[in-house]
């Protein structure tokens, strides 16, 4: 099997780091950088993609789910109380991370959820407003022109690649050969640039760690579909005597495999960032040898920052510190490497890895 992956190293020994995922990366961070607590920094590093929607994947306006609806799902995380505030497909209110951030302070639960967490939003001050656009009605509706392809149905009837159904289970007889896993994969388009669905930002500022994930989720979504970004753990975690993950990429994959909490515990274990990022990465990629997404990493007692990622032809991110005037933006090359099969209990991996710019 082949898996690809790669990693990036950065040193910076500075009081203040905040790194974040994805081509405007740089933009997002330098926005949210004068802010004066580190949860502050991170929060409104992710909200610039919510107000600006960055490249239509984050904020309002884009990847609408099947029934041509926009939900909104963020998470954030402090480091220093492990406490989490989270949303899962929040309609009609914007600000996706700040009603996470306002879940972590004003209430003793961690996730609120659709149309109640809509209502819980307007209760804290946030506007309601209707989150379609012309864009996203249209690509709503070329996919319902198109036979609603592809979309993320499996062995049902009608048949899901050619038709908008409704559908109904298929009995066993009919059903094929070929893995869920495999289908899931073969029917869906992982790898353009334009069909990623998170900012992930994570920071560092005198030993406080903080995470933060905002997204609309993955386009033509089912109706209902959570994502990794809003789960502790997946796309997230911070702790103040470690440091902090993010993840990012194949969210249905990648969530079974909670790779932020696998990174931070690795750091814990003694590994570098780039070492606790290569290895959520590769331990996904035991199983999912096609996967695409990506891992970055930052450890709170030296702010050693790491990237790792599988399924591209590299990884765009961003980093800032104390000693920059704006941020950097980097890249990751993905490299060829080969793994043991899944279900094996060590994996090897061979071949020359490449540091980023």
């Amino acid at each position: 099997m082949k898996a690809l992956f790669a990693a990036s190293l950065v040193s910076t020994f500075q009081s203040k780091i905040v790194i974040s995922t994805w081509n405007f990366a740089d933009k997002a961070i330098d926005s949210g950088w004068e802010n004066t607590e580190i949860l502050d920094v991170v929060q409104f590093t992710a909200k610039y993609c919510q107000v600006n929607q960055c490249d239509g994947t984050v904020g309002y306006g884009g990847s609408p789910s099947e029934t041509g609806e926009v939900f909104l799902d963020a998470m954030i995380m402090d480091g220093e109380t492990l406490n989490v505030g989270s949303v899962v497909g929040l309609r009609r209110v914007k600000d996706a991370v700040g009603v996470a951030r306002a879940v972590l302070e004003h209430t003793s639960h961690s996730m609120l959820a659709g149309e109640s967490a809509t209502n819980f939003a307007v209760q804290m001050g946030f506007t309601e407003e209707r989150l379609e656009t012309e864009h996203s009605d249209s690509l709503h509706g070329n996919w319902k022109s198109n036979n609603c392809q592809p979309n993320y149905w499996l062995d049902v009837s009608p048949d899901s690649k050619k038709s908008c159904g409704p559908y109904s289970p298929k009995n066993a007889e009919s059903k094929s050969e070929e893995s869920d896993s495999e289908k899931h994969l073969a029917n869906l388009d992982l790898t353009g640039e334009t069909n990623h669905d998170t900012i992930g930002v994570i920071g560092v500022e005198n030993g406080h760690a903080v995470a933060a994930c905002s997204t609309n989720g993955m386009n033509h979504k089912i109706a209902g579909r959570v994502p990794d970004s809003s789960i502790p753990g997946s796309g997230g975690w911070a702790e103040n005597a470690v440091g902090a993950c993010s993840a990012t990429g194949d969210g249905d994959v990648m969530l079974r495999f909670s790779p932020s909490i696998l990174c931070v515990e690795r750091m814990k274990m003694g590994d570098s960032p780039n070492q606790a990022a290569e290895y959520a990465i590769r331990r996904i990629n035991t199983y999912y040898p096609t996967f695409t997404g990506a891992v970055i990493a930052v450890r709170t007692r030296d702010e050693l920052a790491g990237a790792a990622c599988a399924g591209m032809k590299n990884f765009p991110y961003a980093v800032r510190t104390e000693k920059d005037e704006i941020s950097e933006l980097r890249y990751v090359d993905c490299v060829d490497d080969e793994v043991e099969p899944s279900g094996s209990h060590q994996v090897r991996f061979f071949g020359k890895r490449r540091l980023g710019n």
